[in-house]
């Protein structure tokens, strides 16, 4: 989503200054309720910077630098402060990356990712593919070729990031609306079913076909770091509701935000494993990301964990006992999708 400037009109997204005391983050989650009029899930690990000239009421124009975070819209609101002045509207990452004018902010949007995460989160059978066909090379042509028609392991591998991703969003929305619960638990349980069955099917193809696009291991080593992720959402999920919590720490959330966007990254990644000599450099990257969000999530976890203790150690031991117990299930989920990057980085190392 973009929107327009004030004065001049032209296309921007929502930015501001960062008041004394808040983190940055929370300070574009602000601006994008107050100048967008939407709401969602933000994460707290930026995408890059970029930078660009701003005009001052006193005349000067002098250079400014703008940090990035990545919003998943769950609301937009009828009506919000600056509505008034400014008008929204969605484009397609290409489309937003022409109508932008910085050259930082457009390379930024047209980084940001090849796959439409509306799709990615969409319920199907295990045999949908998550995103279009991305070319193949001729020698992963050869072998697909060879494979039997149900045993399209990049389908399955698609289809499989989808159910994390579906599970990740439902879990976002866990985080921020209590109030439904039952609803939200039991979407990331069944999206957790979804993803045993497509891992069973990976499973019993590893075992029936002779040629694979991969080393037989690579494949199960995939897959079952992709499946311990759901798995560690489930578990996360299933505390939430066996203690009965409603309200969640500003950590928890915050990490909630990253596991999302880590989603995201991987439902960009995994349909690139169709060719990873042409996509070696785009998936390093996308790991690497994958990388810097888990350790910015254990940071998040540690500053959670000690908040909580000044909180409720006291006088509610109980209550802290719970809350680590949550801290420490998302964390898990995070270290999960990094175990997923480091899969995809062997198999580019081993094959590009």
């Amino acid at each position: 989503m973009l929107i327009t400037s004030r004065e001049t009109k032209r296309w921007v997204i929502p930015k501001g200054n960062v008041p004394p005391g808040v983190e940055w983050h929370r300070a574009a989650a602000n601006e994008a309720e107050e100048e967008a009029g939407v709401l969602g899930v933000l994460c707290p690990t930026p995408l890059g910077t970029y930078r660009y000239r701003k005009r001052r009421g006193n005349g000067a124009s002098l250079m400014v630098d703008v940090e990035v975070f990545p919003l998943a819209v769950n609301r937009e609101l009828p009506d919000w402060k600056e509505r008034a002045e400014r008008q929204r509207r969605w484009f397609s990452l290409a489309d937003a990356a022409e109508a932008v004018e910085e050259s930082d902010l457009r390379d930024l949007i047209r980084s940001f990712a090849a796959s439409e995460i509306k799709a990615a989160v969409r319920r199907a059978t295990i045999f949908e593919t998550v995103a279009k066909k991305s070319g193949i090379n001729s020698m992963f042509g050869w072998f697909q070729r060879l494979l039997p028609r149900q045993g399209n392991f990049f389908e399955l591998f698609e289809a499989h990031v989808r159910t994390v991703v579906a599970g990740a969003d439902a879990l976002g929305r866990l985080v921020h609306d209590g109030e439904h619960r039952a609803d939200h638990v039991r979407e990331i349980i069944e999206r957790e079913h979804d993803a045993d069955e497509i891992t069973r099917e990976v499973l019993r193809v590893v075992r029936q076909t002779f040629l694979t696009p991969f080393d037989r291991s690579a494949i199960s080593s995939l897959v079952g770091s992709m499946d311990d992720a759901i798995d560690e959402m489930q578990a996360a999920a299933q505390a939430i509701d066996l203690y009965d919590l409603t309200s969640f720490e500003p950590e928890m959330i915050d990490i909630a935000a990253i596991i999302v966007d880590g989603t995201r990254v991987l439902a960009e990644a995994i349909p690139l494993l169709r060719n990873v000599s042409e996509n070696g450099k785009r998936l390093h990257e996308l790991t690497e990301r994958l990388v810097r969000m888990e350790g910015h999530a254990d940071t998040i976890h540690s500053a959670g964990l000690k908040a909580a203790y000044r909180t409720y150690g006291g006088g509610d031991p109980m209550a802290f006992v719970v809350r680590r117990e949550i801290f420490n299930h998302l964390e898990r989920i995070t270290d999960a999708l990094e175990d997923v990057a480091n899969e995809i980085d062997s198999i580019v190392i081993d094959h590009s």
